[in-house]
């Protein structure tokens, strides 16, 4: 259902991402329906788990499931990209509550997720942050700044996903700028790794619950 909205949304704007978009939503909705604490009534709940998405070219997959939990009106995903809409073609923190950071320059979710996850630490919080990033803007230095530094501040409240597609907007990640091994690079930097199938719901679940296991470490899903 979430995948028809967004195509939708997107042949009625007339523009935007459909691929990052559609690549991620089994991500997105395994997390807001089955992992994420938070209250559809009250963005700013001070205990709600935090969702940064990253890859903010992908918010219509975002969008279409904050419609589907009631926290913002299904009719408003027909404003997506218009002139004074809320819905916006990247995520603004501003304009809609549920958003929590303002993403789309691309490389700077992960450094955004590691401050809040680092101020939970501090506010000896037991809510988590999640981060979801493209593979093609891994190629950002800033994005390896934040896998150097989050297992030194023993961050395991903050679980990373990599929707590992291979496709970046100049074309194939692989040609672009390849990051083979991606797995292994972040492995080196002392991250607890796992690699799944992203549009398998039981494997997404199963490296959830192996992420709150971790006591020290960051977790990344490829």
């Amino acid at each position: 259902e979430c995948r028809r909205d967004i195509i939708t949304m997107l042949e009625r704007a007339g523009s935007g991402h459909p691929g990052g978009s559609l690549s991620a939503i089994d991500i997105i909705v395994t997390l807001f329906f089955n992992e994420i604490q938070r209250k559809v009534d009250d963005a700013l709940w001070d205990d709600r788990d935090r969702f940064i998405l990253s890859k903010g070219h992908a918010v219509p997959a975002l969008y279409a499931v904050l419609a589907k939990q009631g926290s913002i009106p299904y009719e408003e995903l027909a404003t997506l990209r218009l002139i004074n809409s809320r819905l916006q073609g990247h995520p603004d923190r501003v304009l809609l509550p549920f958003v929590e950071a303002s993403t789309g320059s691309l490389g700077q979710g992960l450094s955004i997720a590691q401050g809040v996850a680092m101020g939970l630490k501090l506010k000896k919080k037991s809510a988590r942050v999640f981060c979801l990033m493209g593979d093609g803007e891994t190629q950002e230095g800033q994005v390896w700044e934040t896998a150097l530094s989050a297992p030194k501040f023993k961050l395991n409240n903050l679980i990373v996903f990599i929707d590992n597609n291979n496709g970046q907007i100049d074309g194939k990640v692989e040609e672009v700028m390849d990051l083979r091994p991606l797995a292994d690079k972040w492995r080196a930097f002392r991250w607890a790794v796992q690699e799944i199938d992203g549009h398998d719901f039981g494997q997404i679940l199963n490296a959830l619950k192996v992420a709150k296991t971790e006591t020290e470490r960051p977790s990344l899903i490829v």
